[in-house]
């Protein structure tokens, strides 16, 4: 296990569903048994349990921030959490998501020899496992089951999809704006942090490799909630788009 102590794992989320805390076990075991980071976890919902904090490791950060909204608003909770911590790097990620070590560990390479701000641990293969390579995997948390079935999982996401986890050196990523919080409930806000790198002039790289996203189903926090909100999203993608590098800077500034 390679030393990682100056990087987060960062981990926003919402239980809908057995499936959702099932994957968010499976995925926090994926990150402790292979990297030394640390892994923080904000929960946000109309109540606490406590259950998933007791299934949780010991040594996993764990908050819980009271939330009546039934939509989940992921931007804000990723800035919430960026914000908390103080590591040079921070790896944001999803509760489904596995992405194969070696990627991990080429993404901060990149980062520590200052080759990338923002690194895509993956390239063009997010990969949906289906619900029996996914139970396959919870059964053995072997990464192998995933790798032998890939070519059988569906691609989500194409052309060029950036979500579901990205690397960023946490000060530069606080430069550009973190998250816009405009963005509310699921949808497009990968691409538009994308876009804002971009035309801020900052280095982003994709490493090669695959993604795997275990399986779920889709609640009102996995698909676009309404058509309207939909058509907002896509007015504050087109804003950045527009901008001049000094104009966004301005206008992150407002954030």
């Amino acid at each position: 296990m390679d030393n990682l102590d100056d990087l987060t794992f960062l981990m926003p989320l919402r239980i809908d569903s057995v499936t959702r805390l099932e994957n968010t076990l499976a995925v926090v075991d994926f990150l402790l048994k292979n990297f030394s980071s640390e892994v923080k976890i904000l929960e946000a919902s109309d109540r606490n349990t406590g259950l998933l904090q007791r299934l949780l490791p010991s040594v996993v950060k764990y908050e819980f921030v009271e939330d009546l909204d039934n939509i989940f608003h992921r931007t804000k909770y990723i800035n919430h959490l960026v914000r908390s911590v103080d590591t040079k790097f921070v790896g944001v990620w999803d509760t489904d998501i596995i992405v194969p070590a070696g990627q991990v560990f080429e993404s901060y390479d990149l980062m520590s020899a200052d080759l990338a701000d923002f690194v895509t641990p993956f390239k063009d293969k997010f990969l949906d496992t289906s619900t029996i390579v996914r139970s396959l995997y919870l059964q053995t948390r072997d990464i192998e089951v995933l790798r032998k079935s890939a070519g059988k999982m569906k691609h989500l996401y194409n052309p060029n999809p950036v979500g579901g986890v990205f690397f960023a050196q946490r000060n530069k990523y606080i430069l550009t704006g973190m998250e816009n919080e405009n963005f509310y409930g699921w949808g497009r806000e990968d691409g538009d942090r994308v876009n804002r790198w971009k035309i801020l002039g900052f280095k982003h790289e994709h490493v090669d490799g695959v993604l795997y996203h275990l399986s779920h189903e889709r609640g009102q926090n996995s698909k676009f909630h309404s058509p309207n909100q939909d058509n907002r999203k896509i007015v504050e993608v087109f804003k950045s788009v527009v901008m001049s590098k000094e104009e966004l800077r301005n206008e992150v500034k407002k954030w």
